[in-house]
């Protein structure tokens, strides 16, 4: 990847991991409209980008992930305006989350309302000790609005998300792992624990991988066993099923060809 962004700082290394850093330091990497159009540009460059075979999302520095979002631009929203601004943030958002390559959130510090929302679109989070997660957006007579109520939902129940979006209160690492709204807490560099998770997961078969979120993105639907049997049939009909297979049997690693 060769593209520049105002807000992002993104990074492909030779094991085809997309390193996508949120770049506002000084307003703790908060979103406003340009960083959204940057994300948008930058997902949509990942998902045509063949060499990208998996995506990590942080926040520059070691206080804040996303620390939230632009008052001052919310600020000026009507109810016509309000909505465009929910829904664009809800398309890039769900973009990411049905990308065909795994997407890790390394939350390094704050990640307020919509940085929470921008954690949860991604398949897994990895929290820093000094992580603190939340959906303030109550406090400003607002509620989350790219996501953040069905996926909260998703992520820790019904009761939880209701008592954390109406309070407004922010939770550390331990409780968000206790929720559920976050897979695992970083001993030490949360970058770190980020790529041996994502270096982990690219060992596997890449079309399994790929199938692995479809078949869990339909999860709840009416369709979701139907999707998970075509999908595993599909995959059976692959040379990198065979490859796997036979490298069982043989007792050898497999090398999958994403084929």
């Amino acid at each position: 990847m060769n593209q520049s962004y105002d807000t992002l700082l993104a990074k492909v290394d030779e094991a085809g991991i997309c390193t996508l850093t949120i770049n506002r330091p000084d307003k703790l990497n908060a979103l406003n409209q340009k960083v959204l159009n940057d994300l948008q540009n930058a997902v949509q460059d990942i998902a045509e980008h063949e060499e990208v075979d998996g995506l990590i999302i942080t926040g520059t520095g070691d206080k804040a992930f996303v620390a939230g979002a632009d008052i001052k631009e919310l600020s000026e929203l009507d109810t016509e305006t309000g909505r465009e601004v929910s829904e664009k943030g809800q398309s890039i958002f769900q973009h990411i989350e049905e990308l065909d390559i795994p997407v890790i959130a390394a939350v390094n510090g704050y990640a307020l309302g919509g940085g929470c929302e921008l954690a949860m679109a991604c398949h897994i989070r990895i929290a820093s000790k000094n992580a603190v997660m939340g959906l303030p957006e109550v406090s400003l007579g607002l509620i989350p609005g790219y996501g953040g109520t069905q996926r909260l939902t998703a992520l820790v129940g019904r009761a939880k998300a209701l008592e954390l979006i109406m309070t407004g209160r922010f939770v550390k690492a331990d409780e968000a792992l206790q929720a559920g709204l976050v897979n695992k807490i970083a001993e030490d560099s949360v970058m770190d624990e980020a790529y041996e998770m994502m270096s982990s997961i690219l060992k596997q078969g890449p079309l399994a991988i790929r199938n692995a979120i479809r078949a869990v993105e339909a999860a709840g639907s009416k369709n979701g066993y139907n999707e998970e049997a075509s999908l595993f049939g599909d995959l059976c009909g692959s040379d990198d099923f065979k490859e796997g297979t036979t490298a069982f049997l043989e007792k050898r690693k497999p090398d999958f060809s994403g084929k």
